[in-house]
């Protein structure tokens, strides 16, 4: 699988996107600079957490509106793969590859802490978890909190495209989404890090599933 990592100014887990993709079996991903105007030719194009441009304005707004993100949309429009995880996340949402929004948490206060989500939905990300699988990533953020307006919601759970769900809902989301697919299924939002919980120092390695799921299936 060929990948590339998209940087923000305040990104800062490309390196553990790429050290996940490559124990997944992926090729080293490249790493594509936010002001760039092209993508190599790639099967995943990831997103990764931090806080991109300081997460001022509104986390991702900004980011949302980079010179590459033209790249990502026509990327996504071919039915390629796109992961946003956590900042990543809230970049799909403001730059409208996927619906909804992300707020603040529930008890405004940053989270920091490991989760248990539910695999709701088998596809290119899941298909090496068992159906109903549970799997514990470390979730950091301070705006984790799904929003959608009713019929959206509606409309996502009629079309099966809440991929992810909290065991215990950390942060107030709606649903207890914690991740969420485009209508095609080729675009992902997640709001805790599977990136971080790839290897034995991690504590879990539930993660390494959902890249093993894209390298096996792109």
């Amino acid at each position: 699988m060929r990948s590339a990592i998209v940087v923000f100014p305040g990104s800062n887990r490309e390196r553990d996107a790429a050290r996940a993709i490559t124990l997944a079996g992926g090729k080293t991903p490249a790493f594509v600079w936010h002001g760039d105007t092209d993508l190599p030719d790639v099967d995943l194009v990831m997103l990764p957490g931090g806080f991109a441009h300081g997460d001022y304005l509104r986390a991702g707004a900004i980011a949302a509106r980079s010179p590459i993100m033209r790249a990502v949309a026509d990327h996504a429009a071919r039915g390629r793969a796109v992961l946003g995880v956590c900042n990543g996340f809230q970049v799909l949402t403001e730059a409208r590859l996927l619906p909804g929004a992300l707020m603040r948490n529930a008890a405004l206060k940053f989270l920091c802490k490991p989760v248990i989500v539910k695999v709701e939905r088998p596809g290119l990300f899941t298909d090496n978890y068992k159906r109903g699988a549970h799997a514990t990533f470390p979730a950091a953020h301070h705006d984790g909190n799904y929003r959608a307006d009713p019929e959206t919601l509606k409309r996502l759970e009629g079309e099966g495209r809440v991929v992810f769900r909290y065991e215990t809902n950390p942060n107030g989301s709606v649903s207890d989404i914690a991740g969420v697919a485009n209508a095609k299924g080729n675009v992902l939002g997640l709001m805790p890090h599977p990136e971080n919980a790839v290897e034995d120092i991690h504590t879990s390695q539930d993660g390494l599933m959902l890249f093993r799921s894209l390298v096996d299936s792109l």
